[in-house]
């Protein structure tokens, strides 16, 4: 399959330029456009590699989160916390419906 190779010149990159907001001055536009079209040709490269049977990951080393024991070190006095609640049903705050 053969894919054309889109090249970016001076008049796109001040086009880009625009859009993003980003002053480039002209002079720049021409070096500007030979550097992405550099990038853009290293991400050609990334897109013939094959990556059938390889696992995502999000990291290059192994690694495994550390986790901490779920413990309650305070609670178990639900009336309190719902005391100054202006509507409380079964210890729980009761909001009006916001939504239809």
């Amino acid at each position: 399959m053969s894919v054309d190779k889109a090249t970016l010149d001076a008049k796109t990159v001040a086009k880009i330029a625009h859009l993003a907001r980003i002053k480039v001055p002209e002079e720049d536009q021409a070096g500007l456009a030979q550097e992405l079209n550099k990038i853009l040709d290293w991400v050609e490269q990334l897109n013939e590699v094959d990556t059938d049977g390889v696992a995502p990951m999000t990291s290059v080393a192994a690694q495994t989160l550390r986790r901490r024991d779920d413990v309650v070190s305070d609670g178990g006095y639900p009336d309190k916390v719902v005391k100054n609640a202006t509507d409380a049903a079964e210890h729980f705050f009761s909001v009006p419906k916001v939504v239809e």
